[in-house]
């Protein structure tokens, strides 16, 4: 099997990204070579109910429902639209991260994870098999789910001088380091999620996002509401550990704010800081010495100068595209490099990284027009991931 589409729609629920590889193994190395990528925004009725369906807001089954087969439907076409302009038709399997509602998080230990989309849309309608359900078989085994593109990232670090760390900045900012050969992963907090909630709600839905950061680069940042935000108690937690917006959403900012008058754009700018300090205290916490990032957030240009100082010249900041990987497409060639690897029997998560007890053959397989894909199991298993451009 080479030709794989990875589909991820990540934190800030916008939309699916499809990023379709050729993969083959060569001796002890994954190679790489990405065929290109395309993204589709969810219709506003369905990304509406999506946001209208999120924690803290309550739901019902119904609405989970209807939402499952939006959003299976949407990563329907996505997947049938990336098969014939990105693979000629040939692609072999989709894997399908869905889309995250909710996480169960409890005393840092994770119960229970919940992704949407039903991947049976996605074989019918795109005529392909499915992997899907990658998160949940990591936290059966005692595992946080998250980080689970730190395998990908380990592999991809391998070999590299110094000690560098693989950053995402998504809603949510992931990060994955080396350290004494040991890979270490985890959630360092929000990168774009409280931001993104923020504008949102400053405008009146009429921005989603503070595009290039040009509200935070026309705001102060607010000290005492960031020391506010910088106490929150999961940000001395221990590695592994992860969140999402199941804590960081408008009524924790809301909870933070009590009653300052912050303007839109010092509260851009202090959120921004927020994000840069988090991930570079999780950096330095890490030992890392450069940082190659990805993720949307790396499309805001005040993000990443103020990632940059706070780091300082010491520790350069990179982005994956420097190194042949699309910052906007990464985590779905991760998904990619996931599925490849439990289609042929080997493990996709790195214990170390998620908490979990073993490594485990991750997802679910949803047969296509010819069943279900039984290619050989490699005798080697990949101890590093290339990028072939």
């Amino acid at each position: 099997m080479r030709r794989v589409i990875g589909l991820m729609s990540g934190t800030s629920h916008d939309g699916i990204d499809a990023a379709a590889a050729d993969l083959g193994l060569e001796g002890d190395t994954l190679v790489l070579r990405p065929l290109g990528m395309l993204t589709e925004t969810y219709d506003d009725a369905l990304r509406g109910a999506l946001a209208a369906a999120l924690p803290p807001s309550r739901t019902t089954l119904h609405d989970v429902c209807r939402l499952d087969t939006g959003i299976g439907r949407a990563f329907a076409r996505t997947a049938r639209r990336a098969n014939t302009e990105l693979c000629d038709g040939r692609a072999e399997l989709a894997v399908s991260h869905g889309q995250t509602v909710y996480h169960w998080v409890d005393d840092g230990r994770v119960h229970g994870t919940l992704q949407l989309g039903e991947p049976a849309w996605i074989a019918e309608h795109a005529g392909l098999p499915v992997l899907s359900g990658l998160r949940t078989r990591d936290v059966a085994a005692g595992g946080q789910g998250a980080p689970l593109v730190s395998m990908v990232d380990a592999l991809w670090l391998a070999g590299r001088p110094g000690r560098p760390v693989a950053l995402n900045l998504g809603g949510i900012a992931n990060l994955t380091a080396i350290r004494d050969g040991v890979p270490l992963a985890f959630d360092t907090g929000p990168a774009n999620a409280l931001l993104d909630a923020a504008v949102a709600h400053a405008t009146d839905g009429r921005l989603g996002y503070d595009a290039d950061g040009a509200l935070a680069a026309r705001g102060r940042v607010e000290g005492g509401l960031l020391d506010t935000l910088l106490a929150e108690p999961y940000y001395a937690r221990p590695a592994p550990k992860t969140t999402g917006k199941e804590l960081f959403h408008l009524p924790y900012l809301h909870r933070a704010l009590d009653g300052r008058d912050v303007s839109t754009e010092d509260l851009a700018a202090t959120l921004t800081a927020l994000t840069a300090r988090t991930v570079a205290d999780a950096v330095r916490d890490v030992g890392g010495d450069q940082v190659i990032a990805s993720g949307g957030g790396t499309r805001n240009p005040e993000l990443m100068r103020a990632l940059r100082r706070e780091l300082g010249a010491g520790t350069p900041v990179h982005t994956s595209d420097e190194l042949g990987l699309p910052s906007a497409a990464k985590e779905a060639y991760a998904f990619a490099v996931l599925g490849w690897l439990s289609v042929h029997g080997l493990p996709g998560t790195v214990p170390s990284c998620t908490g979990a007890r073993r490594a485990t053959v991750l997802g679910s397989l949803t047969p296509g027009p010819d069943g279900f894909p039984a290619p050989a199991r490699p005798a080697t298993a990949p101890r590093r991931l290339h990028v072939r451009r």
